[in-house]
């Protein structure tokens, strides 16, 4: 993600900016709070595991793609273990796709749902 990369909106009074990494930061809370996921995940496994991005970082685990006016959002998540690994995925892409386009008022073309790991979340 470059955080220098703007998605522009011209407006009659003028232009809004917003930049790739406040989109992303709008994406990551929006699957967060998406019913079967855990947390979110780095693009890269370590040693072929899924690391859990602490909450002030949850924008590391997605990537915004701006092109032609129109976003497209890959995700990486981790489910929680028992879900239907489908649904869930699902449910993040319709939670993220409306949470974007709510908050910058422009079409998200695509979201893609990276499931990096299942795990079982705390009951706490």
């Amino acid at each position: 993600m470059s955080s220098g990369m703007r998605m522009p909106a011209v407006e009659r009074l003028g232009k809004i900016e917003v930049s790739q990494r406040a989109i992303a930061s709008i994406a990551a809370d929006a699957a967060v709070r998406s019913y079967g996921v855990v947390g979110m995940a780095s693009a890269r496994l370590k040693d072929g595991l899924a690391e859990l991005l602490r909450r002030e970082h949850l924008e590391r685990g997605v990537v915004v793609h701006l092109k032609d006016g129109r976003v497209g959002v890959d995700l990486y998540v981790v489910i929680e273990y028992g879900t239907r690994v489908s649904e869930v995925g699902r449910n993040i892409a319709q939670n993220v796709k409306f949470a974007v386009e709510k908050a910058i008022g422009m079409p998200v073309a695509r979201v893609t749902v990276n499931v990096q790991g299942l795990r079982v979340s705390d009951q706490n």
